[in-house]
């Protein structure tokens, strides 16, 4: 259990049925060592009262942005200065609006136009509200300005028959959330763990020409590879980030290599070895041209020209059974339908330690979509099982799944095989 060594977090409790859920956050965040303080909404107060709130923080609970005594001493501000993370839970579609477009009429809303502090919300409401159109678009601003998501995740609402994905994420998963941010506040992320540790990470799409001009491609962005790559960096490993064509720009302190086709990407992956960990997020083309043509394939007569392909080389299942082998061999299934068969599948066929699963199908229910989008829904799939994460930005899914490579390396796991012959202990 992480010990907050008296950080303090400053809880804004919004108006909906999970806010009763937030007295267990409350309690879990004291437990750990955390200064709580609270500001309970209007709305809030119709789910639980400040009485209840403030015996678990031993601390006033703020409501009301005029307070004669608060605001004599600029009351909003202090608040917004004195937290190292502030965390809106449930965030609720008003909430989530007010913060989008800059409105400020309530202490809550003030307090976060305030602040320069980092922010975490755990959205709450009806599935339709938040496959609402406005919505989505106010979430998706509220990620290009820097603020950071859990959940919601799927299951039953609070009204009767009612179900989908809305509901707050559980307080644990919160709190875990939680722990990563301010961990990140202190350069002290799980992934310290990972100093001494090399890992190889591939990203983006190939591109597999057919002829000078045209080629064969998916949509993958790269941006969860790149995240990824960035969380290894930031958590003390030596990254090597294998490329294929996107436009992102290339991760500080990484060391990364830009290829274009499947052959090319195997190539430099296995130049890469030894490693410790290998994340193979890359959407490789399953196939190739046989032979692209030199020249430009000009429209004649009225049959398309025929196309024929060659199998490419399976590099997650080549990196699984190399005799090389990263310790830790993690791969990425898109599926767009029976996602976690069809995981469970690829799992088993790679020969790879994890998969991570997503679903990259339009109906996802992911904001923005999965492929070129900024948010991610997955399974992490291991042999233990499988670990459903909610919706969060792919740069929560990094740090998140950089936390369980960490977690299972530890400090007593040797390091890969090479340096621990030149280090002898």
């Amino acid at each position: 259990m992480t010990d907050f060594n008296g950080k303090r977090v400053l809880l804004i409790i919004g108006g909906g049925i999970a806010a009763y859920k937030v007295l267990e956050l409350i309690r879990r965040l004291k437990e750990r060592g955390a200064g709580v303080r609270v500001i309970l909404t209007q709305a809030g107060q119709q789910f639980i009262t400040p009485l209840s709130v403030g015996a678990l923080t031993h601390e006033r609970v703020f409501t009301d942005l005029f307070d004669l005594d608060d605001e004599r001493e600029i009351g909003h501000i202090r608040l917004s200065r004195q937290a190292d993370l502030i965390v809106v839970a449930p965030a609720t579609a008003d909430t989530i609006a007010k913060m989008a477009s800059g409105l400020c009429n309530d202490l809550a809303s003030t307090v976060l136009m305030a602040s320069d502090k980092p922010v975490l919300i755990a959205p709450a409401m009806n599935p339709k509200m938040w496959d609402h159109p406005a919505t989505r678009r106010n979430v998706k601003q509220l990620r290009a300005d820097g603020v950071a998501l859990i959940g919601p995740e799927e299951g039953e609402m609070a009204e009767e028959g009612e179900a989908g994905i809305g509901r707050m994420a559980e307080p644990a998963t919160i709190l875990a959330a939680i722990e990563e941010r301010l961990a990140a506040l202190d350069g002290n992320q799980a992934g310290q763990f990972l100093k001494g540790r090399r890992a190889i990470v591939t990203s983006g799409p190939t591109h597999e020409p057919i002829d000078p001009v045209r080629y064969l491609a998916n949509r993958s962005s790269g941006k969860q590879g790149h995240a990824i790559a960035a969380a290894l960096a930031a958590a003390g490993a030596e990254v090597t980030l294998i490329s294929g064509p996107v436009t992102l720009a290339a991760p500080d302190g990484v060391t990364t290599l830009a290829v274009e086709t499947a052959e090319e990407m195997l190539k430099q992956v296995e130049a890469a070895l030894p490693a410790d960990i290998a994340v193979m997020t890359a959407a490789v083309a399953d196939w190739r041209v046989t032979e692209a043509a030199t020249t430009k394939i000009k429209k004649t007569g009225k049959a398309p020209p025929a196309l024929k392909l060659t199998r490419n080389p399976d590099i997650l299942a080549a990196l699984a059974a190399h005799s090389n082998r990263p310790e830790l061999v993690i791969g990425f299934a898109a599926e767009t339908n029976n996602l976690l068969k069809n995981a469970q599948a690829k799992l088993a066929a790679k020969g790879c330690d994890w998969i991570v699963a997503n679903d990259v199908s339009a109906t996802s229910g992911v904001a923005g979509g999965v492929l070129g989008g900024d948010a991610n829904r997955v399974h992490l799939l291991t042999a233990a099982g499988s670990d459903a994460w909610p919706e969060m930005s792919k740069a929560e899914v990094a740090s998140r799944l950089v936390q369980r490579i960490a977690e299972y390396f530890g400090d007593d796991r040797p390091r890969r095989r090479d340096e621990a012959e030149a280090h002898p202990s």
